[in-house]
């Protein structure tokens, strides 16, 4: 699981991100790389009993190399400083929704949803959205989902509802969100203690309506 150790890796990363450095502690992330097989075979175990439909994941489905594309950002640091776990149905690049868990002391959180997608996926959920809102109130308005996530991010939302929609529609809200995702701040103490996989998997699955309604959009044909 998440250890002290893989933290600090982290943090140290972040103060020293450059080549000499990394290279220079690669025994320190190898210990790293290990802490990340381990805890993220242990998500897939545990997600797999709730949602079947991750359960056929591998570590190498739902990872993240540790360099960063910098081809086309100001920022040039060349290492990611934080640990991604990212479980969904399908194969590696489907665009499709699903579970996310970011490590990062300070700053870790659960997510679950699909995020910023492309224009062709996001006409698809527009569509599931338009057709289906009832299903989508009813899945945000559930008290689990209240009480673990509040409600869906409006980080990204539009200030009027996209063109081709009266302003009266009644899914007008879930209409303007660009991104339709849920989440949830985990503390550094949640990080570390021994039940954090499992009792993380539990709060995931709140959101496996909100993932299988999003999935139902984007693989359904028109």
């Amino acid at each position: 699981m998440i250890s002290e150790k893989t933290l600090q890796f982290l943090e140290d990363l972040r103060e020293n991100n450059y080549r000499d450095w990394f290279q220079a502690n690669q025994d320190r992330y190898a210990d790293y790389k290990k802490d990340y097989k381990t805890t993220t075979e242990a998500f897939i175990a545990a997600m797999g009993k709730y949602d079947e439909s991750v359960s056929h994941l591998e570590f190498k489905d739902c990872s993240f190399r540790i360099n960063r594309d910098i081809r086309f950002s100001k920022d040039k640091a060349p290492y990611k400083t934080n640990m991604g776990i990212w479980m969904y149905p399908g194969a590696k690049h489907d665009n499709l929704a699903g579970y996310y868990i970011h490590i990062e002391k300070g700053k870790s959180f659960i997510a679950g949803g699909l995020y910023c997608p492309q224009p062709d996926a996001l006409k698809k959920v527009k569509r599931e959205k338009d057709g289906y809102y009832e299903d989508l109130d009813e899945i945000v308005q559930n008290e689990d989902f209240k009480k673990n996530f509040k409600a869906l991010s409006t980080e990204d939302a539009l200030k009027n509802i996209p063109k081709g929609y009266e302003k009266e529609h009644p899914a007008a809200e879930f209409l303007k969100l660009k991104s339709l995702i849920a989440q949830a701040p985990v503390t550094d103490k949640e990080l570390l203690a021994k039940n954090f996989v499992e009792a993380t998997a539990k709060k995931l699955f709140v959101l496996t309506p909100l993932v299988d309604f999003l999935n139902r959009g984007l693989t359904t044909e028109e």
